[in-house]
């Protein structure tokens, strides 16, 4: 049964692995490549260098630049440039050339450029979301910002915004000022919304029950719900009675059922749930 667990566990994982980077190619080629859309990173830089280098296409300079990331990563990353940064890093570019071999685009999708430009944004966004809080990446800048963080004393987060800022200022001179606009545009949207989706995706709960019936309580975490929990007395300020307070994290839909299940075990007890936007250890998201 466990056994069973596990290999679910893991055909999940890498299915939602497998639908971040499908988000992020489809994001890039239907609609960043189209409208010249240079919002930073690889992708960005491969749209710029695209009419620069006329024999390679926008998916094989992809392949080329995430190529050469990938060996950059291995000479001075070493086991930092982890397998399943490769893996994403392949398949994303493998996917962005099957959409240009199978799907082929002679201009933008529509004539509605700020249409398009949200799709973008939401596509790869969401799609880098999904793939960051698999504990994975794309590979590209970040590979650039790891040996940065290794080697120098620049702030990683500040070298990426100016890389990707200069990719999207340089579409004001491969194209065209309007191409330039929806370009750094899109580069501060796309930043709030990676922010925002990480945060939502890795969001859970952090329960705090104050209850008498301590054991009831407990054994319908550990039995039911396979999450452990702390335990410590406290004292009422008000009362001076005693009370057991039971601490656990564990995902929304289970906070739920908690709270449902602690009031009818326990009428009188008291709940308190906030939220945990990042917790690292076993049974969340993994700490290296």
């Amino acid at each position: 049964m466990a056994d069973g667990k596990k290999i679910f566990a893991q055909v999940k994982y890498w299915a939602v692995l497998n639908v971040g980077t499908l988000a992020l190619a489809a994001g890039v080629y239907f609609f960043k490549s189209p409208n010249h859309f240079a919002t930073g990173g690889v992708s960005g830089l491969s749209i710029i260098l695209e009419p620069l280098i006329p024999f390679l296409s926008q998916s094989e300079l992809l392949m080329i630049i995430n190529a050469l990331m990938l060996v950059l990563g291995f000479i001075f990353l070493g086991k930092g440039c982890t397998f399943k940064t490769i893996y994403c890093s392949a398949v994303y570019s493998l996917e962005n050339f099957a959409f240009e071999k199978l799907v082929r685009l002679s201009g933008p999708l529509t004539d509605q450029p700020l249409l398009e430009l949200t799709f973008a944004i939401l596509l790869t966004g969401v799609g880098s979301a999904i793939i960051f809080n698999c504990g994975a990446s794309s590979g590209g800048t970040d590979i650039v910002a790891l040996i940065l963080k290794k080697f120098t004393s620049i702030h990683v987060g500040r070298a990426l915004l100016i890389t990707d800022t200069l990719i999207a200022a340089s579409s004001f001179f491969v194209f065209d000022v309007k191409a330039g606009l929806f370009s750094m545009l899109g580069l501060f949207a796309k930043a709030f919304l990676i922010d925002g989706v990480i945060e939502d995706i890795g969001k859970s709960k952090y329960v705090t029950v104050i209850t008498d019936r301590i054991g009831a309580v407990g054994e319908y975490i550990i039995n039911v719900m396979h999450r452990d929990y702390t335990t410590y007395i406290a004292q009422g300020g008000y009362t001076g009675n005693q009370k057991h307070v039971l601490i656990v994290v564990c995902s929304r839909p289970e906070a739920r059922k908690l709270r449902a299940k602690t009031k009818e075990l326990d009428p009188a007890s008291f709940i308190i749930v906030s939220d945990a936007t990042e917790i690292l250890g076993k049974g969340f998201r993994d700490p290296g």
